[in-house]
């Protein structure tokens, strides 16, 4: 009996004990998660899991429903679009993966790693699914991949590692990136349903911002941001083609960037690093948007006016190459915004580029053959064709001229005179060029209202309908992809051997092809800035076209493809772009806006200190 009544109460202690312990855990696991959704890693973590699994049943459901291919596709993509500021920071590689054009994609480390990869993701699926006759076994390959790859990122994704600046700074990449890419067509090149799929992200931003209402000590702020979100929602309407993507950058992307700052002081939040964007940058189109740094060589140090002034020296000194006749401004002259005016420059077989922002890019000479300034550098010396000498004999040469030791002295004090300092005092002045001081750049940023209605529609047409800005990028429209600047793209768009239109062949350099000898990269070329365009003729890797005039027209007809020279490759859409004459002239018009105002009318111009 004892021992029954014993077992009888321990069973009913053991009750109220597990009771206990089960309101103990649940307890703990509500502190828990108050804990965590005040440092908003759960809550986070909960709609974008909730969001990616709502993309991959709409995107699974496609194979067994065919019918609704179209509207199925749709509905992943607007939730892959609700991830897209998340999954964009926390796991680049994929996102890129889902979001590539469909192009083929070639990875070139060395002759021994060479990857030929064909493309997938949401782009492809787009132009495989909106066209008139699907491949539905083709829709299907794709879907699995896409669908795949977003289990694989639903399992594997981790946020417990997030910090309030991480928040801060894909809130503003997510901003910059409607700007320079969303609203272009980039994502959407068959649908054009960008200015729809920028609102969705909008929306999902201000999701996530719900979760730092606490962080907020002037309430008001939060308020001004949501007000200002909603108001870029209501903006982000109509036909794709006529959308004022002037007037959408000036009166809602730079005032976002203006309430950002402001929420990084109201928050006291400090960053750890720069990225490729200033952390204080309130402006896409200003010297104080980018920081250098992030472009430069690892050891090429900080930039200072002694380098600049003793690069500046050295650029224009003729005694650097072996017949004491050539100087980098023989070919990089200032008064043609530092390019010589030629169809091919003197002992080499290309245009000369601008140097004016060459520093904002990651690769360098046509065919991307030298990752930094530095190396390029390296060329041009030991080129027997341009300074055609060595690295150590221009070692000497500056060591013999007594002139340049106390500027070396102070641009790089307690080290020796090498090439290695030579090479960077030059590099150093080239980042210098980075002016971001045209008509546009005046007007955009509000101080001064000079530009005409024709400018205006030539920057949207650029942005839009022409579709320039989904090669050349916005703000320095060159190739080097926003909005994290870690890669500078090449193209194949078929550039013909003369200005010919009826009888085209294309032009016989290979381009990219020399480097690695990959037969898919034949006549690949690096996308140049088209910034002081309107200085800078002729034009292409070739000079074949002398005004912007033909330029427009080579691409108005589907670039090469247009002309009957038939490149597998070919990057660029091959249909017409189907531009008025009008609409031609209104983006020359806005080309020549570009133009920078400090090298107008200056032979050696005087240039900003970059910090």
């Amino acid at each position: 009996m004892i021992i029954t009544t014993k077992f009888q109460y321990t069973k009913g202690a053991y009750f109220i004990i597990s009771l206990f312990i089960i309101m103990s855990i649940l307890s703990s696991c509500s502190e828990e998660i108050k804990s965590e959704k005040v440092s908003f890693n759960t809550v986070m973590k909960q709609q974008f899991l909730e969001d990616i699994s709502k993309a991959i049943a709409f995107l699974d459901s496609i194979p067994i429903n065919q019918d609704q291919t179209r509207k199925h596709f749709l509905e992943s993509r607007k939730y892959f679009k609700k991830i897209e500021p998340i999954l964009s920071v926390l796991d680049i590689e994929n996102y890129g993966f889902l979001n590539q054009p469909n192009i083929l994609k070639i990875e070139e480390e060395d002759f021994t790693d060479i990857k030929i990869k064909n493309p997938s993701g949401y782009q492809v699926l787009e132009e495989e699914i909106f066209v008139d006759e699907v491949d539905f076994k083709s829709v299907e390959r794709h879907v699995n991949l896409v669908s795949n790859r977003l289990k694989l990122i639903k399992k594997n994704i981790r946020f417990s590692h997030l910090k309030t600046y991480h928040f801060l700074w894909l809130l503003r990449k997510s901003i910059i990136r409607i700007a320079v890419t969303g609203i272009t067509g980039f994502d959407s090149p068959v649908l054009e349903n960008s200015l729809e799929e920028s609102q969705t992200v909008y929306k999902s931003l201000k999701t996530y911002l719900s979760l730092f209402k606490d962080e907020f000590a002037d309430k008001v702020l939060l308020e001004s941001l949501n007000k200002e979100i909603d108001a870029s929602i209501g903006d982000l309407s109509g036909d794709f083609n006529s959308f004022d993507r002037y007037h959408f950058i000036k009166n809602h992307t730079h005032k976002q960037l203006e309430l950002w700052n402001k929420i990084v002081k109201d928050w006291k939040v400090s960053f750890p690093f720069e990225l490729a964007i200033k952390n204080d940058a309130t402006s896409l189109f200003s010297s104080n948007t980018f920081n250098i740094a992030y472009f430069s060589d690892r050891n090429s140090g900080k930039i200072t006016s002694e380098k600049i002034a003793l690069g500046k020296r050295l650029f224009y000194d003729t005694k650097l190459s072996a017949d004491k006749k050539l100087s980098c401004a023989t070919c990089h002259q200032p008064n043609k915004a530092f390019t010589d005016g030629l169809k091919i420059s003197k002992g080499v077989t290309r245009n000369s580029p601008t140097l004016l922002y060459a520093a904002l890019q990651k690769a360098f000479f046509y065919d991307k053959r030298a990752g930094g300034l530095e190396g390029q550098i390296i060329s041009v010396v030991e080129n027997k064709n341009e300074f055609h000498t060595d690295l150590g004999t221009l070692e000497n040469e500056i060591k013999e001229d007594s002139s340049y030791i106390q500027g070396f002295e102070r641009s790089f004090p307690d080290r020796e005179i090498t090439h290695t300092e030579i090479r960077n005092a030059i590099a150093s002045y080239i980042r210098s060029l980075v002016p971001f001081d045209s008509k546009f750049d005046r007007n955009i940023n509000n101080i001064e209202n000079t530009i005409t209605q024709s400018e205006i529609n030539g920057f949207n047409l650029f942005n839009g309908k022409a579709k320039c800005a989904t090669c050349h990028f916005a703000p320095v429209f060159n190739g080097t992809v926003p909005p994290d600047y870690k890669e500078s793209e090449i193209e194949l768009i078929g550039i013909p051997k003369k200005n010919d239109t009826i009888n085209a062949e294309i032009s016989e350099d290979l381009g990219r092809y020399y480097v690695y000898k990959t037969p898919e990269r034949k006549h690949f070329f690096k996308t140049s800035t088209v910034r002081n365009a309107s200085k800078t003729a002729p034009y292409m890797h070739n000079g074949v076209y002398s005004t912007l005039q033909e330029v427009m027209d080579f691409y108005n007809r589907g670039g090469g493809a247009g002309i009957g020279i038939d490149q597998k490759y070919q990057t660029l859409p091959p249909d017409p772009l189907n531009l008025s004459d009008q609409e031609i002239n209104d983006i020359i018009s806005f080309i020549k806006t570009l133009e920078d105002r400090q090298f107008e009318n200056e032979s050696d111009p005087k240039l900003t200190t970059i910090n």
